[in-house]
Order: C-alpha cells, then sequence, then structure tokens
C-alpha cells in the first residue's frame, strides 16, 4: 500500500479558507497568471449544491436554522496524482474548480502556491478588511453625560 507524505491539515485549511473568502476576479487573475497549469481530470462536479446556515440568539443561545445557502464544490486529480477540493460560497463554478486545482497544487508543493497565490490573497482581505474598519470608524459616535449641579 502507498503512503502519502504528511501534509499540514492547519496550513492546507488556511489556504483553502483564504482560497474560498477571495474574491473571484482576484482569484482568477493570480490564477491566470500561473506558469504550468496542470491537466486534471474531475473526480466531482463541478456543482451546485445547498447547505443550512445556522445562528444563535446573542453569539451564544440555542442555535437555529437561519436559512439556506448555495455552494459551488469541485473536486479534481491532477496529473501528479494530488487531489483536490475547493469549496465557495455562491454559484460560481469556475471558483470551486479553480480552488480544487490549486489545492492540489498546494499538496505538490505548498511553498510556491503560498508564495504566488495565497500571500496576495492573504494582503487583499487585510486591506479589504482595514478599509471596512476604517470607514466604520469614520462613523463612530462617542457619548459622554454632562452632571448638572442641581440633581
Amino acid at each position: 500500500m502507498q503512503t502519502q507524505p504528511s501534509i499540514d491539515n492547519s496550513a492546507r485549511k488556511a489556504a483553502l479558507d483564504v482560497l474560498a473568502a477571495a474574491p473571484a476576479r482576484a482569484l482568477a487573475a493570480l490564477w491566470e497568471s500561473w506558469p504550468d497549469k496542470p491537466v486534471h481530470k474531475f473526480v466531482r462536479g463541478p456543482e451546485v449544491g445547498l447547505v443550512m446556515v445556522r445562528g444563535r440568539a446573542g453569539g451564544g443561545g440555542a442555535p437555529f436554522n437561519l436559512g439556506e445557502a448555495s455552494v459551488s464544490r469541485a473536486s479534481v486529480r491532477i496529473v501528479s496524482g494530488e487531489v483536490g477540493h475547493g469549496y465557495c460560497l455562491g454559484r460560481d463554478l469556475a471558483k470551486a474548480e479553480a480552488i480544487a486545482v490549486i489545492d492540489a497544487l498546494w499538496q505538490r508543493d505548498a511553498g510556491a502556491v503560498e508564495a504566488e497565490i495565497i500571500e496576495p490573497l492573504r494582503v487583499l482581505a487585510a486591506e479589504a478588511d482595514g478599509k471596512r474598519r476604517d470607514e466604520a470608524a469614520a462613523t463612530r459616535v462617542d457619548f459622554f453625560t454632562m452632571v448638572r449641579g442641581d440633581n
């Protein structure tokens, strides 16, 4: 029986989190610039399905079903044998396929994928998060109470 090399699942999960949350255009642009895309075959999908979104009242209350969300998924096998999986919110089958191929490449050469695709997407996400925080901070109102001496 052939054994697979050990993969750091937490690093792989972090990379997949970045890919799934990335804007489709930014991911597509980085993927288009990848020099030698591997030939791949679909193991599953690409297909669109639904997942149940759960919520909690107040962040800590009893869980309840909030509603359903569309999710796209794909699984591919690249010519070197690695199997990659891609999931993303929405109905973007091309994004799910790209994520799956990038996941398979990450298993083969994590360093190059991290440097060329994952890290630029992390920087983009951090910039977008900083922009949202700045916009929210601009609308912040500080309330204070003045005490009158006659009470």
